[in-house]
This record gives structure tokens, sequence and C-alpha cells, in this order.
């Protein structure tokens, strides 16, 4: 339901008292509890964000530097208008089959008061979760074509809060998640994540980030007082924009709990509705792959004799998948150019001609009668000029041959040797794939992205994308692998953007290639983090040969990709996490809890079942004697029947987890 008010009705809402006296306009969320005033002071404008009786900002400043001029002074509120909104919509996959869309919004109209009385409105909208605001520049006479050298956004924090942040420009957002006050931060990439010493959680990000750059934040003057710098194209400009046009959405989570963090959906309902008309082709799943084996160099990706894709291998994975219920077998190294140095020869990728090993017609016929399907595999070494003259021609054979699933690849520091993957130019390439493929029935898992803004609720076929430190560094990062505490962690940073292809389900932990590198985990732990970390797409990691033989493997099998909800009962930042989320396609639930390098015990009330119902709990836990360090594999199995009034004792070992499996009866 829509509701529009009229300014007269709006007054009795959105221009209540900012403070005592004051006659700024303001909005409040729908419940009252968080509450957004704009006002100018010396020809700037500026915002504040207060929840319940805790400052959250100060005045914090906004505006631009245009290439010619600056666009931040002189300034004027010319007009306000508010109006509310609420709805729900529904997800054709997710952490929740509906999402609950309900704000009330202040427009801010301001214009120079002299000179070229150049024009620019801030839209605020205040959920119940958070705040979010964008730039909109209206059709005017003297701002049409325009360049931002520098958007001038300001989060002017209460206090100088607890962080966890990797610098901006860490290659493919792949850094290991580090604590600081806010005023010690570099140039950090968002998602920010902050603990504040009055017991609130927040983070900030951004929304429906289209044409335009991506957002990091630095402290201005060592202070906590976080200004956006924005990723620069080479020539050294931030943005080429035209009016009218938009900025993305600035967005900040409000939390009481650190759980609620992961469990807000201000960013997706800051993205324009679906534009897909039929989403039926778009299918959540899980698969496995010729992958893990390259990385212990039983496999390479370039043709030789040990060339993992080969029609008999594909062949014997897809056996695989089919007898364990998984839904795709991802292929690399099936397309010539891999014989080139393909980190800097990129435009050497041929998106169409197979290697003579991989029979490509043979496979996907195969796949088929199996009810099995091939994840496609596309690396471009960052070539993107290359790969959108392929784009139509490498859709539309995968189209021909069933291939409904991309992993895109864009292993190169910088894009056609030159641009960042988070600057304008990298935004529209990310962007004109996605588009591309939902022409041709594609979904997409985007490897070295930009960071996600929530582009999925507009264009669903963008399913899962890495931007983070996957379980690939457990098998050549020279620092030992991935510590304990890191997936405890990345729920609250990386995660909040949106789905990790994380690859999790690594059994075999033994190296041959970098003997001091490992997954520094238990099994049971690996099990629980097809739970904690979301992915619609969620590999399972291993070679298959190291799941024969493997009660706990059934886990894995078992678990879908798609929810229909997703509750948090406990989580601690950087120590803990326990999820449980209901499968979308029946009555069961799943739990996964994670520890860091502290063994603990936890209880778990199972309230979030149902009522008076009876669910068979299936436990897979850290078995006797399990420790990451030294004796990672022992798991125990164990059933019981459980109730909504049942409180679990969950044991984890040091880097453990327990994996549950709660089937209604």
């Amino acid at each position: 339901m829509k509701q529009a008010l009229n300014l007269f009705l709006l007054a009795l809402i959105c221009f209540t008292a900012c403070t005592p006296g004051s006659k700024d306009p303001s909005a409040v969320s729908p419940d009252g509890s968080i509450r957004i005033c704009v006002g100018a002071e010396e020809g700037k404008i500026y915002y504040t964000v207060n929840k319940d009786d805790k400052v959250v900002l100060n005045k914090s400043f906004l505006g631009f530097v245009l290439k010619d001029s600056e666009f931040n002074k002189d300034l004027e509120i010319t007009n306000v208008e508010g109006s509310s909104f609420s709805e729900t919509w529904t997800q054709p996959w997710g952490e929740e089959a509906t999402v609950d869309n309900k704000y009330n919004q202040l427009k801010v109209d301001v214009e120079e008061a002299a000179g070229l009385k150049r024009k620019f409105s801030v839209v605020f909208r205040v959920f119940d979760d958070g705040v979010g605001f964008r730039y909109e520049f209206p059709e005017q006479e003297n701002l049409k074509d325009f360049i931002i050298m520098d958007e001038l956004t300001e989060f002017a924090l209460a206090d100088n809060h607890k962080t966890w942040s990797i610098p901006y420009d860490s290659k493919y957002y792949e850094s290991l998640y580090t604590t600081a006050p806010v005023n010690e931060l570099d140039t950090v990439c968002t998602p920010l994540t902050m603990e504040t010493k009055d017991g609130l959680y927040l983070t900030i990000h951004e929304a429906n980030l289209t044409d335009y750059a991506a957002m990091n934040l630095t402290p201005e003057n060592k202070t906590s007082v976080l200004r956006t710098y924005l990723s620069p194209w080479s020539t050294g400009e931030k943005v080429f924009m035209k009016a009218p046009g938009v900025s993305p959405w600035r967005t900040m989570i409000i939390a009481n709990k650190p759980g609620d963090l992961i469990l807000s959906r201000l960013m997706l309902n800051l993205n324009e509705p679906c534009k897909i008309e039929d989403t039926s082709w778009i299918r959540p799943g899980r698969y496995i792959g010729i992958w893990w084996g390259m990385h212990m160099e039983k496999y390479t990706w370039c043709q030789g004799p040990k060339h993992g894709a080969t029609t008999e291998n594909t062949m014997k994975y897809i056996d695989f998948a089919a007898k364990h219920g998984f839904s795709g077998v991802l292929v690399e190294g099936w397309n010539d150019g891999w014989q080139n140095d393909w980190t800097k020869e990129g435009d050497k990728f041929s998106f169409t001609k197979a290697y003579p090993d991989f029979d490509l017609a043979k496979i996907t016929k195969y796949a088929a009668m199996k009810n099995v399907r091939l994840v496609g595999h596309h690396e471009t070494g960052g070539a993107t000029r290359n790969y959108e003259n392929q784009l139509d021609s490498a859709f539309a054979l995968y189209q021909r041959y069933g291939v409904n699933a991309v992993k895109t690849g864009y292993v190169s520091p910088l894009l056609d040797g030159k641009e960042m993957h988070s600057s304008q130019y990298g935004v529209r390439h990310f962007r004109k794939v996605i588009e591309t493929a939902a022409k041709y029935h594609v979904m997409i898992d985007n490897h070295e992205p930009v960071m996600p803004t929530g582009l999925q609720r507009t264009w669903p076929n963008l399913m899962t994308q890495e931007g983070v430190r996957g379980q690939e560094y457990d098998a050549w990062s020279q620092d030992g692998g991935n510590p304990p505490e890191h997936t405890t962690i990345i729920p609250f940073t990386r995660g909040l953007a949106g789905p990790i292809d994380f690859t999790p389900g690594t059994f075999n932990f033994s190296n041959p290639v970098f003997p001091n590198t490992r997954v520094q985990t238990t099994i049971a732990k690996q099990l629980a983090l097809s739970v904690v970390i979301y992915s619609p797409l969620q590999m399972a990691s291993d070679m298959i040969e190291n799941y024969e033989n493997r009660p706990e493997f059934e886990f894995i099998t078992s678990c879908p990709a798609n929810w229909s909800k997703t509750v948090i009962p406990d989580a601690k930042i950087g120590e803990y996490i326990t999820i449980a989320r209901k499968d979308r396609d029946s009555e069961n639930w799943y739990v996964g809890s994670i520890t860091n390098a502290d063994s603990r015990n936890m209880s778990l009330p199972l309230t979030f079942l149902d009522k008076g119902a009876t669910y068979k709990a299936k436990i897979f836990k850290d078995g006797k004697g399990a420790e990451y360090k030294t004796n990672p594999y022992p798991v125990e199995i164990q059933e019981l029947d459980v109730t909504s009034d049942t409180v679990l004792n969950l044991e984890l070992a040091t880097s453990g987890g327990t994996a549950v499996m709660f089937l209604k009866q």
C-alpha cells in the first residue's frame, strides 16, 4: 500500500522539532525510533541522525566538487516534501520469501542562492532499521553534462567507534578485516561496520550503484567524521554525469544487536523492483566443480597431461553430482586462452572456442540426461573490451546448450590495464554483463567484482559474488590460510553487501603444494558454513574423491540454498555466530553455529520451530578430541526428537562448529 501525504498532514509527522526550539525539517521511522533532521548553516546543507535518545550522527554536511566549480556553498533549502510508503514484496530467492518495505520519506530541494542557481535534491528515507539518502539532479539550464571530482558527503559519527574494515584498494576486496577506532582508519571500502560504546551497531554502505563510482570512506583530519571518497577513473575524474540523474543511495543500518545487521533489508529496499518479467529460470542450487584440484595441482587450467576440463573428467563429476543431488558442475579451463599468460593477456581468451578435449555438446547432453547442469566459466583476465565484444555470442552459445549459470572472473588488478574494478568504468561493465546475461536466461556468479549493493533485487540473475577473501586462500595463501575468526567477521561486513561465493566444504586439509597452508577449521565448522555464509549458488569446494565414504557429507547434500525465513539466535562479531534458516521448499529448518579460535559451549533455544510440532534433529558436531590445529576431522552425528521448547547445548571446538537439520515430523 502506497500512501502519499500532503504537506499539511506531513507537518504533524515530519516537521516535528529536531531539538527544542528547532524548526528544521525532519522525518522519523515508522516505529518512531529513528529521526533524521535536515538544515542549512552558513550556506551549507547538513543532516543529523538520532536513534531514541542517542545521537548517531552529528551535523554531517553534503555537497560536491565539480570539474569547474564547487557545489556545496551558498546553498539554501527551497522546498520540502514528505511521503510514506509501505509494501511487502516477494523475492524469487533469498534469505526470506518476502520483504517488508516501509519508510517515511523527506525530499529536500536545494538551490544556489545566487550565480548559476543550480539545483539538486536530497531524498531521505527513514526505516525502522536505518536510513538511506541519495542526491537527485533535476533537468535544468545550468547543469547538464557535468563531472564530479569529489562527493563531499559526511558521516559525522557521535563518537570514535570500534570498526571492522579493509582498505578500499584491497585487491578484489580480498583482505582480512581488522579492528581500529574510526580516527585511525585509512581510506576503507564499505560496508564499514561499527560498534558503539552505548550498545548500537552501525553499518555504512550504499545501495543501487548504477553508472557511478563506488563509495569509500576516510576520516577527516583523523577525527570521527567520515568523508566519502569515490573510486576514480585513471584520469582522476570520479563520475561523469548528466541531468536528470541520481546518485546511489548512501545507507546506514542502525541496530541494537549484531544479528539485526544481518536481518536488515534496507539495502534491498532501496533498489528498484525486479525488471525480469519471468524469473522461473532463475533457480538457486548447490554445485561441485573441477576447481580445487587446480589449486592442489592435480589438474591444470590449460591443456596438457593434467588438464582438468576434459570430457571424461567432467562426465565423472556429473555422475557424482547426479548421485548426490547437486544441481550443477562448474568447469574451469575449458576454453581457448589459458595457454597464454592470461594475467597479462586476458584479451586472448575465447568464450566460444572449447579446447579439443572438451566436447561441450556431448557434456551438456549427458548432464541433461542426469538432471544436472553445467556451470559455465568466463575468466576475462580483466580484459573487459574483449569480453564485451563476445558477450552475446558467448551467452547465446551457452543458451543453446542449456548452460544457465556462469562464473565470471576478472583476475587483474586493473580492468583493461588501467581502470579500477570499483570505478564508474567497472560499474558500467559489470552492469552490462548482468543485463546481457538476463537476455539469454543466464545466472551470474561474479568474481573479482565491484562491491555488491543490492542489485539482485532488480536483476535477480545476479545470484552471488566473490569480493571477499574466500576459501581458496586456504589453498595457497602464504600466511597459512584464513584465520579462525575470519568467518565470524564477514557475515557482519562483506555479508551485509549481498550473497558471498565463499565456497565452503573442503574435507581434506592436506596441502601438497603449500604444506604450511591449510583450512583452519574443524570439519563440523565447514558444514556449518553452508548455513552461516549465504549464497543461493553454493559450491562444495573439494575434489569429489574427498567426499567419498564420509557420513558427514550428508549435511552438505541435504542443506538447501534458498530460504523462507532467517533467524539469528546469538552472535558476537569476531567471536561466534549461530544462524537458523527455514527451507523455502519444506517445513524443515537448518542451523549453523561457528566460533573463532576459542572453544565454547552455547545454549540454543529452539523457539524458532513451530509450536506443538515435533522435529527430528540430526546434529553434526565436533567429535571427541576435535581441535582445528591438530585434530580437525572428528565429527559426531547424533539424532533426537525436539520441539520448540527444547534447548540444545552446542559444544564447539576451537575454530569449530555445529550443523543441525530439523526435519518436521
